[in-house]
């Protein structure tokens, strides 16, 4: 059987692909999962709960955005740990945020080498349109 064709009304085979990083429960992680979903762009979910971020993947956050940028400081489990009261440097913030991933501002997105940490929908279309 010979494969078909696409017809001239679907649209063109999406050119990227999109991974997020979250957890099911989180709110933002949610809101991005729906930002790629109504653009109709395949999205490829890593739930953190499951499986954690390998190393050096949080390693590309974090010299693309900084450590600041992916640390939720803002968040329960930042406060739990007592962190609002520590001073670390940029590597060390990093450590902390490798051992436990708690403390990440979710969602994490990437879109071939460029990333996105938290809820930003205006991050997500300069994802998206390379700039």
């Amino acid at each position: 059987m010979p494969p078909r064709s696409p017809s001239p009304s679907s649209p063109p085979p999406p050119a990227v692909t999109v991974q997020v990083f979250g957890t099911e429960d989180s709110r933002a992680t949610r809101a991005a999962l729906r930002f790629f979903k109504e653009r109709r762009i395949p999205v490829h979910v890593v739930d953190l709960r499951r499986k954690p971020m390998a190393a050096g993947e949080l390693r590309r956050f974090v010299e693309q955005l900084g450590s600041p940028a992916v640390a939720d400081t803002e968040g329960k489990a930042w406060r739990d740990a007592g962190l609002g009261y520590l001073r670390m440097d940029a590597e060390e913030l990093a450590a902390r945020l490798l051992a436990d991933q708690r403390l990440l501002r979710l969602p994490l997105v990437r879109v071939g080498p460029r990333v996105a940490a938290g809820r930003d929908e205006a991050a997500w279309k300069r994802l998206l349109s390379g700039a």
